[in-house]
């Protein structure tokens, strides 16, 4: 999931904060900014405990939407983010049944109209391409980084394509062989991976150095390539296949190290890559 800087939508101009989900494709809501604009309350304290209040009396209720609350570090007031319940659609419009509200169907419709923003940039993807610069640009990435990172959701895709292409499942089996694509070039299954960053629910690409990216992008793009020469059937034929692609980027890497002594896995993530911790180098 990615977990860029929470991104802001107004609903009559009261705040919601929200996330997209690229794996998923869906949104998550702040729920208590929802509960904010539902019990037309501006203090955001009386609406924390009014969803703490509901939370308790929902799970008693054995609603699935209090047991099954995510969680993501959103942007508060103070300007510092911290772990906030989020729901996506399917739940915010449970919640909605939960809380009497003359605003109900006004925000229903609002949800609508993000959902179908949403769905027009999927469908047009050099709409999806350009809100990517511009949300990057915000973050304050540099030019030449948000070059890599948009080239590499491009490569990505075109791998997931061809694994939809033949059968597989997006979540466990793509998460699979994601793994035995950056345990073959980096050493690192992605849970590793972002816990040698130092991450946590953090899109871990957002968080690697124009090396890793590269680096990976080779990854990804060689085990397209090779799955499309070898046409793999099985499983075992796909992991094969992710572990070739992930070899020749593990070439790459172990060259680069070699000329340039410097590690291509690297400690760094968002925070050293953005203005206010420019100068530090890659460990």
């Amino acid at each position: 999931m990615s977990d860029k800087d929470s991104k802001v939508k107004l609903f009559e101009s009261q705040l919601i904060r929200n996330e997209w989900d690229a794996e998923a494709e869906k949104w998550w809501f702040s729920v208590v900014d929802v509960v904010a604009v539902l019990t037309d309350q501006p203090d955001y304290t009386r609406a924390r405990k009014y969803w703490s209040v509901l939370k308790v009396r929902l799970k008693n209720e054995g609603s699935q939407l209090a047991t099954n609350c995510s969680q993501l570090k959103l942007t508060a007031a103070d300007g510092k983010k911290y772990l906030t319940d989020v729901a996506d659609t399917e739940q915010i419009l449970r919640l909605i049944q939960s809380i009497p509200s003359k605003r109900a169907e006004p925000f229903k419709l609002w949800l609508a109209e993000v959902g179908s923003q949403r769905l027009d940039q999927l469908q047009d993807p050099e709409l999806s391409i350009e809100q990517a610069m511009l949300d990057y640009k915000r973050l304050g990435y540099t030019d030449n980084w948000i070059n890599q990172r948009l080239k590499s959701i491009e490569i990505r895709k075109e791998l997931t394509d061809e694994w939809k292409k033949h059968g597989l499942q997006e979540g466990a089996e793509f998460a699979f062989l994601t793994d035995v694509i950056y345990k073959t070039w980096a050493g690192k299954s992605a849970r590793e991976y972002k816990q040698y960053k130092g991450l946590k629910k953090e899109n871990l690409r957002d968080n690697m150095s124009n090396k890793e990216l590269v680096i990976n992008m080779l990854a990804e793009l060689s085990t397209k390539e090779i799955s499309e020469v070898v046409n793999p059937q099985s499983m075992d034929e796909h992991e094969d296949v992710a572990k070739r692609g992930g070899g020749v980027a593990k070439q790459a890497r172990l060259k680069l190290e070699a000329e340039t002594g410097k590690k291509v896995v690297s400690r760094q993530n968002a925070n050293h890559l953005l203005p206010p911790a420019k100068g530090r180098k890659d460990d």
